[in-house]
Formats: structure tokens, sequence, C-alpha cells
């Protein structure tokens, strides 16, 4: 399972007598992830711009490069002229990085990227991860004005970029469209049988991705793509990297972190991961986390009027697992013009997708009735298409899921061994009896895969870096609040900030709390108190 990213607003709000951008920041904010649970053209790395420019003229001024030993297999990469062109309100770029960090000389590839200039006298840049792994910090910088609070904007330029193996940068390419369609609806018996297939089929996504991606896919760790952060903070001229990351970029800061204490400015992890946690714990926990939030959904629901689900909660919980159970051996009937119709598993996206925000839970009431009452399982499609990024035509709008597998095959893989997984799969069911079969049995997906785990190079506990400020949502279903506690126990200068609420993650989709805080901490300095609640 992911992280997820965050997708922000598309509609504005009524107008209710707040600024344009504060009534903005109260629309319904939506909320989606890469959660792919299981299994990823040129062989050659890939140097992959794609940002639609209006100008070809630099835009940049010359940059007061930090003062700083580089070391001279390295001096190439931070020392390089990057060429900011104007694309649209914003300043594109390409910035080259190693394609391996442990030999340089191996060659480079593209880190594509976007930034947002401060609206005021800038006090540097703040980079941004929108989660994942795979989710494009150039998409999501476009919609950084609309949902970040105005100090941060006015005094900060704002870069969004694309890690390694993600989008717009050097690139992870395993499947055609037609087979993703294939890919992301299967669903297997978990027994002998479909559980080889599983394991078949993660093997064959794997070799795909070597093919179609080449030694790129060996590459694009998370601590890799940490690295590549260091770059961008001195070509843009930072002595220290000031970042905000959500979910999975919670994990990317506090690699950042582990590698360059000393180099740590002001930095957000929000929508946290304890990075101490097993790929089975966090599975478990997160499993735990989905349960938790579909079971406030339920009593929402049935609060109101037109729910589908009947009785009391544990009752209407019941009824999800009749559906989701039912859809396994009977997939329900769609109106998709190419024909396809509503697996266990597009079930699954389509009702966890909307977990992600309390201001989708209406869509979900709609999707159930028709799925419950109608046996049309049209709109839970529709969700799931949201899910992973498939637009309407069939075409899939980004390489985010392949990214996904890439990456955590990288980082980290859970046990492959049957004894082991049958026991874990028996743990997280009985902890989230709706919801846990779909978090069982991961280690499959990176089994076979290519290459194996890097080894990490960092200190957990980014001893000396300055204070680091974790956010976490009490009910977020994608990175438990726990993760939350965890990940600012872990770092040593970690300050835990808590928003009590639903969704996932929360500057810039919660409150003016959050939003204050950590406008206030970026722009004054000021570190929130511990403890602070909102």
């Amino acid at each position: 399972m992911s992280a997820s990213t965050v997708v922000p607003p598309s509609t504005p709000a009524q107008d209710d007598g707040r600024t344009p951008r504060r009534a903005l920041r109260a629309t319904a904010v939506v909320l989606g992830a890469a959660l792919v649970l299981a299994g990823c053209a040129s062989p050659e790395p890939k140097v992959q711009s794609g940002l639609e420019t209006t100008s070809d003229a630099p835009t940049d001024e010359p940059v007061d490069r930090p003062d700083e030993d580089i070391p001279a297999d390295l001096v190439e990469f931070y020392e390089q002229e990057v060429d900011w062109t104007s694309c649209g309100s914003f300043e594109c770029a390409d910035i080259l990085v190693p394609l391996d960090w442990d030999d340089p000389t191996r060659g480079s590839i593209t880190i594509g990227a976007k930034r947002h200039l401060a609206e005021g006298t800038s006090m540097g840049t703040v980079l941004l991860n929108p989660g994942g792994p795979g989710g494009s910090g150039i998409e999501f910088v476009e919609y950084v004005p609309l949902i970040w609070g105005d100090p941060l904007l006015e005094s900060y330029d704002v870069l969004g970029f694309d890690p390694r193996g993600v989008g717009e940068s050097s690139a992870v390419t395993c499947l055609t469209d037609e087979e993703k369609d294939v890919y992301y609806a299967k669903t297997y018996p978990l027994d002998d049988a479909g559980l080889a297939e599983m394991a078949a089929d993660a093997a064959e996504f794997g070799a795909k991705c070597l093919t179609n991606t080449g030694e790129v896919l060996g590459e694009v760790d998370t601590q890799s793509a940490a690295r590549d952060m260091d770059v961008i903070r001195y070509v843009v001229g930072d002595e220290k990297l000031n970042y905000l990351g959500y979910s999975y970029g919670t994990q990317l800061g506090a690699t950042y972190a582990g590698l360059y204490p000393e180099k740590v400015g002001r930095m957000v992890l929000d929508g946290a991961i304890d990075l101490r946690l097993t790929p089975h714990e966090q599975s478990l926990q997160q499993a735990v986390g989905f349960e938790n939030a579909l079971r406030a959904y339920v009593e929402d629901c049935q609060g109101g009027t037109g729910c589908p689900l009947t009785g009391s909660v544990d009752e209407g919980m019941a009824q999800v697992k009749t559906l989701l159970d039912s859809t396994f051996a009977n997939p329900l009937p769609t109106d998709d013009p190419d024909g396809r119709v509503l697996t266990q598993t597009l079930a699954f996206y389509g009702i966890a997708q909307p977990l992600y925000s309390q201001q989708l839970w209406g869509t979900l009431t709609s999707a159930l009735t028709s799925a419950i009452d109608a046996g049309d399982g049209s709109e839970l499609l529709d969700s799931a298409d949201s899910y992973n990024s498939r637009d309407s035509d069939g075409t899939y709008l980004d390489n985010q899921g392949e990214a996904f597998r890439a990456i955590n095959c990288l980082d980290d893989r859970g046990s492959s061994d049957r004894a082991t997984m049958d026991a874990e799969y028996a743990e997280i069911v009985a902890a989230a009896p709706t919801m846990g079969e779909f978090f069982g049995y991961g280690g499959l997906g990176c089994a076979d895969w290519p290459f194996p785990v890097v080894e990490k190079e960092y200190d957990l506990a980014a001893t000396g870096a300055d204070p680091i400020v974790v956010i976490g949502t009490t009910n977020d279903p994608a990175t438990p609040y726990v993760w939350a506690q965890g990940l600012a126990e872990q770092l040593e200068s970690g300050v835990l900030v808590t928003y009590e609420g639903e969704g996932h993650t929360a500057y810039g989709v919660s409150n003016d709390c959050i939003l204050d805080a950590v406008d206030e901490y970026f722009v004054d300095g000021t570190v929130p108190a511990e403890g602070l609640t909102c």
C-alpha cells in the first residue's frame, strides 16, 4: 500500500466574505492515492523534459551559490547553470543529477522542476513533494497558490519537482495502458494457485519495467532522490533546505534530514510515515487506518438521509464487506465504453479513494447506493479510475503506479516466505476485518524485483538538525496518526502538531490553526508549541 498523494481542489467555494484564496482553501479537497497492491521506452537513462514553456528566454538572474566544499566528482552537478524558462505563470527547468550517487561517473539523469516565485521579497525556496511514492511535484505546485498560506507564498519561491523515476523526470516505464487495465483490475484467490499467479504477474511486471526503463530502474530509491534534493537546494542558492512534504514526502524529507542534518532548514512533514516500521507493520497499521476511516464514514452515512447501509455501524460495515466479497466471483456491470466491469480489486480502490477526504463521503454514498441497490458498479469504477489516474478515454495520466512499485521495491520489501505471509495476513484481517484482506501478501510484489534493496546510509534520528515539524491527522486512513507520533519521536528535533479530524494530511486542506502554525514557522521561524492540537 501507499502513503498516497494530495490532489488539490478543482472548484472554488461560494463567497463567504473571505479572500478568494482563503475561500478556495475552504472548498472540498480531493485526495487521491497510488495504492497499488501488487505489481511496474528505452534501455538507456531517459532525459524527459515534457515541460511546456511559453518562452525560451531564461527568466532567472545569476544565483549566489553557498560556499561549500563539493566533492570533485559532483562539481558538474552542483555547479551547473540551470536554465529556468517561463511556463505560464511559473518557471520550469531540467536539473541534472547523477544516475548513480555511488558512482557519479556513470552518467546523469534529469529532474524536472517547476517553481512559483515569491509574491513578495523571497527568503529562499521551499521544495515540496505531494506523496506517492510517484506523485508529481510539478503538477502539485500549480495548486499551491490556491491552498497554501499567504505569508508563505509571499515570502518563498515554491519549487515542485518530480523525483527520479517519476513523471517529467527520467521516469520508470513498465506497462501499456491496456496492460494497466488488466493488471490493476485483477483479483487473485488467496490459495496456492492464486498466490503463485500473483507472484508470476509481479515478476513479469518487474521484467517489463527493466526492459522499458533500463538501468534507471535500479536507481530510483528514496535515498538517491533525497540526495537529488541537495543538488536542487544548492543550485537555487540556499544554504539550508526548506521543505514541505506530504505523506510519502515525509519519508523523503526525513531521509534528507538523516543524510544532511546540518543542512536542514525549515522542514514540515505532514501525514507522516514512521521509518522504523517493517513493511508488515506498515501494512497492518494502514489496514486499521482504512478500517477506522470506513467506520467513521459508515456512522456519518447512517446519521444522514439516503444511506444504503442499514442497521448499526457494525451491520453497515458488514454490508460493505458483503459487497466486496460478492464482486470477487461476480463483478458488477458498468457503463464503461470499453466494457470493463467492477472487479473486487477495483471495488476496493473505489471505496478507498473517497476515504482520503471527508468532502468525498457523499460521492461514496452515491456509489454504494448504485452498487448495492441497483447492482451498478459504474460510480465505484469512476472512483477507482481516479485512484489509478485513468482518464475516461482509457489513457493513464501519469506513471505513479509504476513508480510506486519501483521505488518501494528498492527502499524495503516484506517477507515472501509463505508461512510468514500467511501469519501476517491472519493478523491483518483480524485487526481490520472489512478492508484488511487487501493489505496482505505484499511481499510477493517485490520478491523477484530486478534490483536489490538499497543499503541505508543515514541516521534516522537526524541528530543536529534544526526543529522539524511533524503533522498528524487523528483519523488519517493512509498515514495513521500513530505514524506521526512515531516520526516525531524518532527525529531528535521533531515537534508534533496534531490535527483532530478526518482525511489524509492537513496543511492547506484542514483549518486555519494548521495553516497559521506552518506559515509562522516558515516565515518567522516560530516553532509550534510541542503538543499543539488544532
